[in-house]
């Protein structure tokens, strides 16, 4: 049931003034008539006493009916605001003889920057759903396409050929797995920000981890004309608080991607390590042609490349960062990337130090 909406009556300021005057000159005459048949020697008395209620009576008359001439409408204010605790303060600050039009000036500008923030933050959000997605569609389509015109050419005789047949089910199968990829790394990031995905934290040397990483993708880095150089000589370990294998999956990420977009030639990928007491910073260096500048602030979003066309031809499902980026504030720490065109890329974050 819809409740009807309350009306409000209120005064202007001239029928203010227009019953605040009439009723003090209703005293002042009753005042009047009474001082009229007084004896004279009682006359002093009587003016002085007169004037003093006239005096007490105005002054309580002006201030109620305009205390209440004001806080009717602040009263309305703050409720459409939805600020009821606020509205209690405004009444005492009237009691109290403060600048009050001052402190509502600043709670309304107040409450205007708050609500402008949500209307700018839902206009982000809902630019970055069309966009995400675009890019859901648009990186699924690739792969079903494949499928079906690998599926059409095998119904269409391609089946009987067996220089097709098995060569266009492996393709197949390469697509059915790009579209597994994508969807468990949704998932994945879905979770991390529902809080589903629970993280379990304990200590473990931060070096053998890395050493771990760099053998696990020597072969590829070999391959690319890389070298995955650790420069931690001054350590012996580095004892770190955090999930062991989120933390693996982030430097395998980040190395991986050193490899895949770096210098082809002359590869050099360099970790080094940082230690500041309380927690440990990673710095994860490639050679590389860099990132754009205007890209750098995107480019922990979700499926968001620097060149279209280059990093399909890398594989990958474009959600590697977005998945860093969920595990390290997880962690409550932070990560962070800097990059010059043409010379290389560092990626940095941090981990609690043990």
């Amino acid at each position: 049931m819809v409740k009807p909406i309350k009306k409000y009556t209120f005064y202007s300021p001239r029928k203010v003034a227009l019953i605040n005057a009439f009723l003090i000159s209703i005293l002042f005459v009753v005042l009047s008539l009474i001082f009229m048949f007084v004896q004279s020697y009682f006359r002093l008395w009587t003016l002085l006493g007169n004037w003093l209620l006239i005096f007490v009576f105005s002054y309580l008359l002006v201030y109620f009916s305009l205390d209440r001439f004001i806080y009717s409408r602040l009263k309305l204010i703050y409720k459409s605001m939805g600020k009821r605790e606020e509205m209690k303060k405004v009444k005492t600050k009237l009691s109290k003889s403060e600048d009050v039009l001052n402190m509502v000036n600043q709670t309304v500008m107040e409450w205007r920057n708050e609500q402008q923030q949500k209307i700018d933050e839902l206009q982000k959000m809902a630019d970055y759903r069309r966009e995400f997605l675009g890019n859901v569609s648009h990186e699924l389509k690739t792969p079903i396409f494949n499928i079906q015109g690998y599926i059409l050419s095998l119904l269409d005789g391609g089946l009987d050929d067996p220089n097709i047949n098995e060569k266009f089910l492996k393709k197949s199968e390469k697509s059915v797995n790009r579209m597994i990829a994508i969807v468990e790394d949704l998932e994945e990031i879905s979770k991390f920000e529902s809080g589903e995905l629970q993280l379990h934290e304990k200590t473990f040397d931060l070096l053998d981890l890395c050493r771990e990483v760099a053998d696990f993708l020597e072969i590829k880095a070999i391959k690319n004309n890389t070298k995955i150089l650790i420069k931690a000589d001054e350590f012996k370990k580095l004892q770190v608080v955090a999930d062991k294998k989120r933390i693996r999956q982030v430097l395998i990420n980040l190395v991986d991607n050193a490899i895949k977009y770096g210098n082809q030639t002359e590869g050099r990928i360099v970790l080094r390590f940082y230690d500041f007491h309380d927690h440990i910073l990673i710095e994860i260096t490639d050679n590389g042609i860099g990132i754009p500048t205007e890209s750098l602030p995107r480019i922990f979003e979700r499926f968001f490349r620097t060149d279209l066309s280059r990093s399909r031809e890398k594989g990958g499902t474009g959600l590697g960062l977005a998945i860093v980026k969920h595990i390290i504030e997880a962690h409550r720490q932070s990560i962070s990337v800097r990059s010059q065109p043409n010379k290389g890329t560092t990626f940095s974050f941090t981990l609690k130090s043990a």
